[in-house]
């Protein structure tokens, strides 16, 4: 396996703690001011050229999907390898996928499977932080990331293409995800509830009058109570400052997010389409978002079980948690239904060339199933040696398989690839170039990536 530069960091920097987008909320002005501030808050763009069209939404499963029991079938491998389910044929000749995804198999000409990615992390949050920042941390498990993670990056850079709808959305923040140094203004713009619900709306995010005015007033006591700051500034920064306050009010207060957030104006023939699950209906919230002009979004794939699968909502599919192949006989029907109904919503929209979706975990399983619990049930553990990834749309090519692991599972054997190369390809995408560097809170510029090359494959 490749090894990734290891640096150091002590921890996120205290650049912008006095705001507060993440979380819906405006934050207090504290502390002095970085003298890096005016620069990051212009974004460090000279150099890229954003694609303005590009976004992804990254369904995220939490724990680790089993590659072998859904895009990586191994059905000549030992019993104790193979696991319970056989493959299927696709309309793609010679791809084959789970049993438990029967309507993916009809249309695999609109996605591609990447088998042959890996990285150096086996813990939950480090592996989140080396798959979605390309470094390796230095703790083991961060409960926030080390170094900036895609979607904070993003949000960063692009963050003068609009001023009146977040660029980075979540549900629910990542373990061992976040912006790091970046700091807590390139946090996702996060929301809560499920979007089954009919009760489901986003917290302080309201298009009536008496919030805006809210809003507004308290922006103005920010600015009453900064006035002798701007008068000793002599660099600019608190004129970026301010400007940077006054584009996170437009975006709290704007019609264009709370229509986005709107999911009863979608016709009920495609809410049923998608499922009214909390998948289903996250998905079809995704779309809207990435269509309203957010950038990137990123959903956490909870599920709850029944107790006869398991005790965990995760996909941490250890054998004291789950039994993983009931577990996957309860989800699995789910998402054969959920993204299917984004995928063809995107081609019926013309958006399968600017949207790319996404589907991974932090790792893959372990190929050989192991019984920890005293009831002997199968499990599978930890296993960032191997790993696939679910691609759909964002103008890549689609329709094909992208290396392959050995035969029982265990490891890359054709075009072995560092995860980073992952990160490369959606950077790309966006416009934004690697080689760019952030400063960490020693001042030290760290680039995007030290490593990673796009996939030609899929490119």
């Amino acid at each position: 396996m490749n090894e990734e530069m290891n640096q150091q960091c002590s921890g996120p920097m205290g650049r912008r703690e006095f705001l507060k987008i993440g979380g819906l909320g405006l934050g207090a002005l504290s502390g002095g001011l970085d003298p890096n501030l005016t620069r990051l808050l212009a974004g460090e763009t000279q150099h890229a050229s954003p694609n303005k069209d590009f976004s992804v939404i990254l369904l995220w499963a939490n724990g680790g999907p089993s590659h072998i029991d859904t895009f990586d079938m191994k059905p000549l491998a030992p019993t104790e390898y193979r696991g319970d389910f056989s493959p299927i044929k696709t309309n793609v000749p010679g791809m084959e996928i789970s049993e438990l995804l029967p309507n993916l198999a009809k249309m695999a000409d609109k996605f591609s499977i990447v088998r042959s990615l890996h990285h150096n992390r086996n813990e939950h949050s480090g592996g989140t932080c080396r798959l979605l920042s390309g470094y390796t941390p230095t703790a083991a498990n961060p409960g926030d990331a080390e170094y900036p993670e895609i979607g904070s990056v993003v949000a960063s850079h692009l963050e003068n293409q609009v001023r009146d709808i977040p660029l980075f959305i979540a549900n629910t923040k990542f373990y061992g995800g976040g912006p790091a140094y970046l700091g807590p203004a390139y946090s996702p713009f996060m929301f809560s509830g499920d979007p089954n619900s009919s009760k489901f709306s986003v917290n302080n995010l309201s298009v009536n009058q008496s919030a805006a005015d809210a809003l507004k007033k308290r922006n103005q006591l920010l600015s009453q109570f900064d006035t002798f700051r701007r008068e000793l500034d002599k660099s600019g920064s608190m004129a970026a400052l301010d400007k940077f306050n006054n584009r996170a009010l437009s975006m709290l207060t704007s019609d264009r997010t709370s229509k986005a957030f709107d999911l009863s104006s979608e016709p009920d023939e495609l809410r049923d389409e998608y499922g009214r699950t909390t998948w289903g209906q996250g998905l079809l919230l995704a779309r809207r978002l990435v269509e309203s002009g957010v950038r990137l979004v990123q959903l956490q794939a909870s599920f709850r079980l029944s107790k006869k699968a398991g005790r965990t909502s995760n996909w941490d599919d250890h054998s004291v948690n789950a039994d993983i192949f009931q577990a996957y006989r309860e989800r699995m029907p789910v998402f054969d239904q959920a993204v299917p109904a984004l995928i063809n919503d995107l081609h019926r929209r013309g958006l399968d060339q600017n949207v790319l979706f996404i589907f991974c975990g932090e790792f893959g399983r372990t190929p050989k199933v192991r019984h920890q619990d005293k009831t002997k049930r199968p499990g599978r553990d930890h296993w960032c040696r191997a790993m696939s990834i679910f691609l759909a749309g964002g103008g890549l090519k689609m329709g094909q398989t992208i290396g392959a692991t050995n035969p029982k599972g265990e490891h890359p054997v054709d075009r072995v690839m560092n995860s980073n190369d992952l990160l490369a390809t959606i950077y790309q995408k966006f416009g934004i170039d690697t080689s760019q560097a952030f400063h960490d809170n020693t001042g030290r510029p760290i680039p995007i990536l030290t490593d990673g090359k796009p996939i030609p494959e899929l490119l």
